[in-house]
């Protein structure tokens, strides 16, 4: 796929988000119903309406789709795939419920199990942050609306800047309220070499966001993720020199994997 043909998917990923980020709040602004998955995981009608938002763009570059809310395509047909879209319409759907801004809508082309682009948009801030791998350029752009063309978020975008740490305080993205323990042995052997840590907390992949733009230094994750919470974030983190690490390979988090659980991971520069 050349650089022309991935700008192009990007344009339409960051497209999709935006459609997708204003249906979700016309629900958001109103009184909604929640249902259960199978999974005990909650489900909105935002989820639904982002959702065929989305597959009505990506449906039009012929790459089949990785989506939350899509049925599920066996490995059997998936592992033929050379590229996919890997989606979630609202990712912090708990966030979203408890109206606290912090949810996201995720999209990521992966190749050969590889993010190449991503694009992440927290519609009740109006900001979004989108990433080219393959160039190494990650941006962030502040929006006035949801109603913006590709060609004025690229006038508005500022290049991501992860931080130099150099200082014995390390920020570390986590839950302030509840850390499970393998989260706060990660913390205890932090402190053990001297480190001063603070805990910075955010919902949804905003947690990939704040290492990518420099307000955290890394990211822990010992609890468990599936691949479309997580693709659209290594992307950006990636794209902006920062490592996504599975605890059990000590590799770069792979996708569509035959189990689309991930393993643990680890996001640092």
């Amino acid at each position: 796929m050349t650089g022309i043909e991935l700008n192009k998917y990007l344009k339409i990923a960051i497209d999709a988000s935006l459609n997708a980020g204003k249906e979700i709040m016309k629900v958001y602004d109103l009184s909604f119903q929640v249902e259960f998955k199978d999974d005990n995981s909650p489900l909105t009608e935002a989820d639904k309406r982002a959702n065929d938002v989305i597959n009505s763009y990506l449906n039009l570059t012929s790459i089949p789709i990785i989506s939350e809310e899509n049925r599920q395509i066996e490995y059997d047909t998936r592992k033929h795939w050379e590229s996919c879209w890997i989606v979630d319409p609202v990712d912090g759907t708990k966030e979203f419920i408890k109206r606290n801004g912090e949810f996201t809508v995720n999209i990521a082309l992966v190749i050969n199990g590889k993010p190449v682009l991503g694009v992440i948009y927290v519609p009740a801030v109006k900001t979004i942050y989108f990433a080219n791998v393959e160039s190494n350029e990650a941006f962030k752009a502040s929006l006035e609306s949801h109603n913006v063309t590709v060609k004025t978020i690229l006038k508005l975008a500022k290049p991501l800047q992860p931080k130099n740490n150099n200082s014995d305080k390390v920020e570390v993205v986590g839950s302030r309220s509840h850390m499970n323990e393998d989260t706060l042995n990660f913390v205890e052997d932090l402190k053990n070499e001297g480190k001063e840590v603070e805990i910075v907390s955010k919902g949804s992949s905003l947690k990939f966001c704040l290492v990518a733009e420099g307000n955290a230094d890394v990211y822990p994750r010992y609890a468990p993720t599936m691949e479309w919470d997580t693709a659209a974030g290594q992307a950006i983190c990636n794209a902006a020199g920062i490592k996504v690490i599975s605890k059990e390979t000590n590799q770069t988090l792979t996708y569509n994997k035959e189990n689309l659980l991930n393993s643990y991971f680890l996001v640092r520069k």
